[in-house]
């Protein structure tokens, strides 16, 4: 049974660090906010200059780019439609951001339960082969604090496995949640400049 335990515990780790990489990779400034789209927004101050920035979006395949590709799409839309489209792309873009976060929810989770898991059959195991024979002597009783300390090691790679992977689940939540509000903020302020002519006064 223990080894099972440890093969899960390996597996679990494996899984943590790849999602880690994957999302840390993924979620970056240049790869999710690309520097050359912000700028070509802030730049942006017609509709005449709407087509350089659909092809800057299109070059650089991004969350920001999605977005602000889809409001251009809707630019003969009335702007509140135009609006309650963006919204829903940028849900649908926050979902897309939050890949494999799941699995390391879980894993902070499950890792120190699969840890108390092996040592409570490794107790099991100890204590049972203790009421057989007993304790005769110093030795033995040498044999049994190895044997549990064995035995608690279980535990403690539960918890180096969760620790992490709680650090990396937090940290990349917040970082989702400030690209969402720098893109809602970039958003806004591009669908107010293309819609400044046409409020009334």
């Amino acid at each position: 049974m223990d080894i099972i335990v440890y093969i899960l515990l390996g597996l679990t780790s494996v899984t943590a660090l790849t999602v880690t990489i994957w999302r840390g990779w993924s979620l970056r400034w240049s790869k999710v906010v690309p520097p050359l789209i912000v700028g070509a927004l802030a730049d942006c101050r017609s509709r005449k200059e709407i087509p350089t920035v659909r092809h800057l979006c299109e070059a650089q395949p991004s969350a920001l780019g999605r977005l602000v590709l889809t409001a251009t799409n809707h630019l003969d839309w009335p702007r509140e439609e135009n609006e309650g489209s963006l919204e829903t792309a940028a849900r649908h873009e926050i979902v897309k951001l939050e890949r494999g976060l799941v699995a390391l929810e879980i894993i902070v989770g499950i890792a120190p339960l699969l840890g108390l898991v092996g040592t409570i059959f490794g107790m099991i195991s100890v204590f049972g082969d203790i009421g057989q024979s007993g304790l005769n002597n110093v030795n033995d009783a040498s044999k049994l604090a190895q044997g549990i300390s064995l035995i608690l090691r279980t535990t403690l790679i539960g918890l180096l496995i969760s620790i992490p992977s709680l650090i990396a689940w937090s940290y990349f939540n917040k970082k989702i949640e400030v690209f969402a509000v720098e893109m809602e903020t970039l958003c806004d302020e591009f669908i107010r400049r293309q819609y400044r002519g046409d409020e009334k006064p």
